[in-house]
């Protein structure tokens, strides 16, 4: 049994959500969002203000997504009220990075500058130059784009330097030894 399916996603004040066929659509301050669910398997009602998401049977596929599905309309909801952001942060020396109309500049070691354009809906700010801050409504989208510029240079185990996750932890190496 879910334990996550089991609770209603209490729509907040300022976001509507619309549920036709298979589609979820919440709009909020922050834009609209989509999910589209399996309704042969899934039944989502809108009752009071909370979405209530229940499995038609009890097949393990239909119960396997009962909580997905809540979980994603959840994340919906959520984004389109307050918004997602991951936090990134440059480690090594001459790092740096900067923002020019809706594209990341990075200098990351190379001997060029890697150019990164912030995707449809995706908001990127340099707080320090060696802080990026990734915002928007999608969190899978705000996710992918973090993993995108963290891939540029990941951190290495030796010295710790590249790009990584405020809060990260890189397990380090020891060096060579005489």
């Amino acid at each position: 049994m879910s334990r996550i399916g089991k609770y209603p996603v209490i729509v907040p004040q300022g976001v509507n959500v619309d549920i036709k066929d298979n589609v979820v659509t919440a709009k909020g301050k922050l834009g609209e969002l989509h999910y589209d669910f399996d309704n042969s398997l899934i039944n989502v009602k809108l009752e009071e203000g909370k979405v209530v998401v229940a499995p038609l049977s009890e097949s393990k596929r239909s119960r396997t997504l009962w909580g997905t599905v809540k979980a994603r309309i959840n994340n919906l909801v959520l984004g389109v009220n307050e918004g997602f952001k991951k936090e990134l942060e440059l480690i090594g020396v001459g790092y740096k990075s900067r923002v020019q109309g809706s594209e990341l500049i990075l200098s990351i070691g190379f001997s060029h500058d890697v150019i990164f354009p912030a995707p449809e809906g995706i908001t990127i700010t340099c707080t320090s130059p060696t802080q990026i801050t990734v915002f928007g409504a999608d969190k899978d989208l705000v996710g992918q784009t973090a993993a995108e510029i963290r891939e540029y240079r990941k951190p290495e185990p030796y010295k710790g330097k590249g790009i990584r996750y405020v809060g990260e932890y890189v397990r380090r190496k020891e060096g060579k030894k005489k």
